[in-house]
């Protein structure tokens, strides 16, 4: 469990291949709910590579848990072993090989955060192969919610151009706690935005998790004069 409501799984693929992918594309696992009708589910990759590493079998993805719901259900049931129907990788949530910004800055909330964690590997190769700096923000009610947030620090210290910023609207960590950092804010995510002071120039950003502040935080984008082909969306909607 990386929070009370949201678990950590990991598979393979049942013939023993790779599932080809790229840093930030989701898979859709299939099931059936309690009528008998088809159902499917949208769940991101976490688990990335760097470019020039082979492929890596396992597949890991970030599931919340939602009271009564058909999913969850089916997730709480699995045992090692157990297999799930599955299709994909899709989409286009992902870091474009000609982008030639100076800064990526990297918004996700809830398990938004997890295409994030899949592109660490390829934000490493572009800091060292180009010098681009990355800021993340991870918006969270309380330290208890920051999913993946351990790693994601210890990137952050292990490379001077990542930075990570932690926005918790509730409750701050205490001094003792190893979420206790001075880059951690109490508030929502746009107003860490606001200080970073987006540039139209040099930036480009990246935006996931709840619709709310997908589209709070692209409207402040815009009005910080980004162009919408800097802006990249991709809304989390909890699905029962």
């Amino acid at each position: 469990m990386l929070a009370p409501t949201v678990a950590h799984l990991s598979f393979e693929r049942d013939d023993g291949q790779v599932l080809p992918c790229i840093p930030g594309q989701f898979i859709q696992i299939h099931f059936h709910y309690a009528d008998g009708s088809d159902a499917r589910r949208s769940y991101s990759i976490a688990v990335g590579r760097a470019l020039d590493s082979p492929p890596d079998a396992r597949m890991d993805i970030a599931v919340s848990y939602v009271a009564g719901g058909a999913a969850t259900a089916l997730f709480e049931a699995l045992d090692i072993g157990h297999r799930l129907e599955a299709s994909g990788p899709y989409g286009r949530f992902c870091l474009f090989p000609n982008d030639a910004n100076r800064r990526y800055l990297l918004v996700g909330t809830g398990t938004g955060i997890t295409p994030y964690r899949a592109m660490l590997p390829q934000l490493e190769s572009l800091m060292r192969a180009r010098g681009v700096e990355v800021v993340l923000v991870q918006g969270a009610r309380n330290p208890g919610e920051l999913l993946y947030g351990d790693e994601i620090r210890a990137f952050a210290d292990a490379h001077p151009g990542f930075r990570y910023m932690p926005c918790l609207s509730r409750e701050l960590p205490d001094a003792a706690s190893p979420h206790a950092h001075a880059d951690v804010r109490h508030g929502y995510v746009q107003a860490a935005l606001e200080e970073l002071q987006p540039d139209p120039e040099h930036d480009t950003a990246y935006l996931c998790g709840n619709p709310d502040m997908v589209d709070a935080s692209f409207e402040l984008l815009k009005e910080r004069g980004l162009a919408i082909g800097r802006i990249r969306r991709e809304k989390y909607v909890s699905n029962k």
